[in-house]
């Protein structure tokens, strides 16, 4: 059973950088698709970066485009996002998600609630306060 964690949340100041990691054990990612989704209160959950791992195809949220950046580790079996200008909006649980053989753009745009999928990590929090 493929299992994901994340980590590498934690509070930063605007503008300020975090690397978040998704990694995963008990299978490979090779034809998945990863998501990266946050929530905070009163936003719902939001799709922010999603990568299909085998062709590396990439698809942003508008909100976070050209400040944040997914990719991916074959060896370590690890998707990352890295976050750079970070600004208070951003503040949220962030949480990744895996399913099979998706576009990288229907994960992101996936309105289903977190628990709906069966791949996903506990999350990590990311709060940007001064």
């Amino acid at each position: 059973q493929l299992e994901l964690e994340e980590s590498g949340g934690g509070l930063v100041q605007p503008g300020g950088s975090l690397r978040l990691s998704c990694a995963a054990s008990g299978g490979t990612l090779e034809d998945y698709t990863i998501g990266w989704f946050r929530q905070a209160p009163g936003r719902g959950h939001e799709g922010v970066a999603c990568l299909t791992f085998t062709g590396g195809r990439t698809f942003y949220a508008d909100s976070v485009k050209g400040r944040f950046t997914v990719s991916k580790e074959d060896a370590e079996n690890t998707v990352y996002l890295q976050m750079n200008s970070l600004i208070p909006e951003d503040t949220g649980l962030y949480y990744c998600t895996a399913e099979f053989d998706w576009t990288a753009q229907k994960m992101c745009l996936s309105t289903h609630p977190p628990e709906w999928y069966d791949h996903r990590g506990q999350g990590t929090q990311v709060t940007v306060s001064s």
